[in-house]
């Protein structure tokens, strides 16, 4: 793999709530700079990322549901078609995590559909990604988020949103690419601050990586890497 193509596998991200505006186009110069794939912000920045990026490749990705998931389902269907109106080309979603606590599958799809529904409604090309927040779901709940989102019609599984105590995890990332085995793409976040870690979620499967400290970890990247 190229410096580039690695480059490419990041989505540089920036979702505290203290991110300022000037932030933000930080952001965006930095994913400009380095060539990463994508920018992650906050829906209330999206509009400025998209404006800021207009002339370039780099993609601009937003959050549904986050950081929690148990926003009302039509907000969340309300609030992807206004990102993606907005200039976001993907959505990480995060799922309704108490319902599949409580093995209500049904409200889980439902969940996920609904967001997927109304992204496509406003672009039919706009990329999904389900969070699971993996750090607390047992393997057999991880399993099944993972059929569920495939089943609603989702293109990723991402493990974890980053606000968890623990995000992403070799393990984890292993278990969502036997499940979803090449038709989902497999998103690793939260937690990968190095380049030794993120190789590693790329060899378990990883096809995209969510990181807020792109910057230093592509600065690792030589050609022996």
């Amino acid at each position: 793999m190229t410096k580039k193509e690695f480059a490419k596998l990041i989505d540089h991200t920036l979702l505290r709530p203290e991110a300022t505006a000037d932030k933000i186009i930080q952001l965006c110069e930095e994913a400009l700079e380095f060539g990463f794939g994508a920018v992650c912000v906050a829906p209330t920045w999206v509009s400025l990322a998209s404006k800021t990026l207009a002339s370039s490749s780099v993609k601009v990705v937003s959050v549904v549901g986050f950081p929690l998931g148990n926003t009302l389902t039509r907000v969340k269907a309300y609030e992807a078609s206004q990102v993606v109106k907005n200039g976001a080309d993907e959505i990480d979603m995060v799922i309704n995590i108490g319902a599949l606590l409580s093995g209500q599958k049904e409200i889980v799809f439902k969940d996920i559909k609904s967001v997927i529904e109304s992204a496509h409604q406003e672009d039919p090309k706009t990329l999904i990604k389900v969070i699971l927040e993996t750090s607390i779901l047992s393997d057999d709940q991880k399993i099944l988020a993972c059929k569920l989102a495939q089943k609603a019609g989702a293109d990723f599984v991402k493990t974890s949103t980053g606000f968890m105590p623990r995000g992403a995890t070799i393990q984890d990332v292993s278990l969502l690419r036997r499940v979803v085995g090449n038709r989902l793409g497999v998103k690793a976040a939260g937690g990968i601050r190095d380049l030794s870690t993120a190789m590693e979620m790329i060899a378990a499967g990883a096809t995209r990586l969510g990181c807020s400290s792109s910057v230093s970890i592509i600065k690792e990247f030589t050609d022996e890497s």
